[in-house]
Parts: structure tokens; C-alpha cells; sequence
């Protein structure tokens, strides 16, 4: 009995669905998600290996039908049928691929919405004025321009945050944003302090947490506001929200943890935020994204996700390693070291590189 066509499509149709969706859900090309965020992350990208594997599946499937079915046969040296197009078929193939592409972006929005990345207040805090495009004299770039606005009544976000944060002396030690002017965001020219804040469930809530964090080359130095630790390694509690701020001294800098399926810039003059909630144990590379200078492969540390109490326990350790080292400095310097010669043994137990204490200094 022969089987109709309609009913091969049919078949075909069901056994490649399952299998794009098997693979889109068993692909195995991402690390283990460590945050709530990563969870509405990881969704989305199985989608698109859903769509992707189905589309390929298929594209593939009739490129080697086709080959085969209809190969030259031997002695045949007759000119194929002219073909002249089907209208309709055009019209599938585009309407089909557009209504993906937009269902994708219709998604990717919800995805990027729910982890707290679209603030729609943010486009009128500094609309684009015909000053901001004016081109800039001497010869400079237009880029120069476009850094900053022109002065403005509008409240420079970037120095409140700025002054916020150098109110920890922790911070101030290690930041030099008396050196860098803090910029003006300017959204209308694309210009702008990249902020993922809380997600709208969590809106207008305190984040269980703070952590300063200033890049610079080629080390992360975070630093604790209600405790004033400083250190080269992030430690934060899992299942409370964890608010990063921070910024540059040198260059840009990327802060990137691929477990938590978060990225965001480091940029001199400008305070970006970035919100997560870390629900797994563990420790997790956190991984310079931007080539920030000839050692940038070097910019690595390592992100701590700890139960409450073992959190606590380490503030505690380094609250007593603190005073301890501040004892020894005071005590045992016999003066004809610098600071920097003298604390260069003590910054193993911190977790930063000896040769990072000069750059902080200056």
C-alpha cells in the first residue's frame, strides 16, 4: 500500500519536532546555572536551539532528498524543466522565518524585562539635544562628543552614585573617581551607564546585599560598604539578592560569570549596576569580557556562593585577618620599606596580586 505524501509529511513533521526539542532541551553547551536570572536566561536560548535545530534539520533533510532524488541519472543529457518560480511557496518561506524572528524578540524582551534590564524611565533622563551632535573643534573625534552631554539642569546619576559609593573608605582607598569625571548619561545618543537592576517582582526593594566592585588592570578589588572588607574574591550568601556596584580606573572591564548568565561593563566614569540571586553553591570563575590590555586573560578571580553561616564566618575571618595585618604594619615596619614593599606578603591572603597594590596607590 502506498502511503500518501501528506501522510509522510505528517511524520516527518512529528519525528523532527521531538527531535529539535529534545535537543534544544538536552544540548549540554552551557555550564550549570547558579542564579534565579540564569533559569529565564537558559529558557530562552532553548528555545532558539528548538527553532535552530528544526530549521536545520529540515533545511538539511531536503538539500540531501533533493540531491538524491533528483541526481543526473547516467545518459541523461536532456536541459532540466524550466522552473519560474511559485508565488505563494516565495511568501511561505518569508512569512514563516519573519514571524520567527519576531516571536524570538518578543521573548528575548520578556527575558531581558524580567531580569531587570529595561528601565522605561531611562530615556528621558537625557534626551539628545542638537548640541550633543554638534561636531567637536580641533579635530576631534565625534565620539568626544557624544561621551558626555552638554550641561544640563538633569541630575548627573553617575556622581550621586559615585559620591554614594566613596562614602565607604574602603572604596575610596581603592577608587580614584577624584582622577575620573563622572559622566552624564545620555540615552538618546547611546551613551550611558549600563544598569541591571532588580527584577519587577523585586522593584523598589533593598538588595540583600552591596558590594562595590572597581576594575582595573588587571585585577577586581570588591569591597563590602557595611563591613569595609576589601578583597580580590567575591563572596556572597546564595538565595539573597546581591547588588554590584561598580566602575573602572583604568579602562574597560567586563564583569562576567558565565554560571550566572550575566554580563555587564566596568567603565571609567560611569557606575554601572548589576542585580542577581545566587541559588547554588559553589565556586564560579568570574572572567574579564572585555580586552582591557596585553595581560587580560590574566583578570580572573573566583565568585564564592556560600550558605548564610558560612558567609558570615568568612567576614568574620577577614574582620580578625584585617586587624591582624594593621597590627603587624604598625608594629613591625621598620620604616625603610615602602607600603607597598611591606604589604606585597600579605596580599596572598587577600587574593590579589602584589604588583595591583601600586596601581591602587596611585
Amino acid at each position: 500500500m502506498k502511503i500518501p505524501s501528506s501522510i509522510w509529511t505528517l511524520l516527518i513533521g512529528i519525528v523532527l519536532t521531538l527531535a529539535s526539542i529534545w535537543y534544544g532541551e538536552n544540548h549540554g553547551l552551557l555550564p550549570a546555572a547558579a542564579t534565579d536570572e540564569a533559569v529565564l536566561v537558559d529558557g530562552l536560548f532553548n528555545a532558539m536551539m528548538i527553532v535552530s535545530t528544526g530549521i536545520f534539520l529540515i533545511v538539511e533533510g531536503v538539500l540531501i532528498y533533493c540531491a538524491f532524488k533528483y541526481r543526473r541519472r547516467a545518459g541523461d543529457n536532456e536541459d532540466g524543466p524550466p522552473v519560474e518560480g511559485n508565488v505563494p511557496l516565495e511568501i511561505l518561506w518569508t512569512a514563516i522565518p519573519a514571524i520567527i524572528v519576531i516571536g524570538i524578540s518578543v521573548y528575548s524582551f520578556d527575558v531581558y524585562n524580567e531580569i531587570g534590564g529595561f528601565d522605561p524611565h531611562a530615556i528621558h533622563e537625557a534626551p539628545i539635544t542638537q548640541e550633543s551632535m554638534t561636531m567637536p573643534g580641533h579635530g576631534s573625534a565625534i565620539a568626544a562628543t557624544l561621551s558626555d552631554t552638554p550641561p544640563s539642569t538633569e541630575p548627573n546619576l553617575n556622581q550621586e552614585k559615585s559620591d554614594e559609593a566613596m562614602q565607604d573608605p574602603a572604596t575610596a582607598e581603592v577608587r580614584n573617581a577624584d582622577q575620573i569625571p563622572q559622566l552624564r548619561n545620555a540615552p538618546g545618543v547611546g551613551s550611558v551607564a549600563p544598569t541591571i537592576g532588580g527584577s519587577p517582582d523585586k522593584a523598589g526593594k533593598s538588595p540583600g546585599l552591596q558590594v562595590n566592585v572597581t576594575g582595573l588592570q588587571y585585577a577586581w578589588i570588591f569591597t563590602y560598604p557595611e563591613t569595609g572588607i576589601t578583597t580580590g574574591e567575591l563572596h556572597v550568601p546564595i538565595g539573597k539578592e546581591v547588588q554590584i556596584n561598580m566602575t573602572a580606573n583604568d579602562v574597560i572591564h567586563a564583569f562576567w560569570v558565565p554560571e550566572f548568565r550575566l554580563k555587564q561593563d566596568a567603565i571609567p566614569g560611569r557606575q554601572s549596576e548589576i542585580r542577581f540571586t545566587p541559588n547554588k553553591v559553589g565556586d564560579y570563575p568570574l572572567i574579564c569580557a572585555e580586552l582591557c590590555g596585553p595581560y587580560h586573560g590574566a583578570m580572573r578571580t573566583t565568585v564564592v556562593v556560600e550558605s548564610q553561616e558560612g558567609f558570615e564566618k568568612w567576614q568574620q575571618e577577614q574582620l580578625v585577618a584585617s586587624k591582624e595585618t594593621l597590627n603587624k604594619a604598625i608594629a613591625v615596619n621598620p620604616g625603610d620599606l615602602s607600603p607597598n614593599e611591606f604589604l606585597a606578603p600579605y596580599t596572598k591572603d587577600m587574593g590579589i596580586q602584589p604588583e595591583i597594590l601600586h596601581q591602587v596607590h596611585h
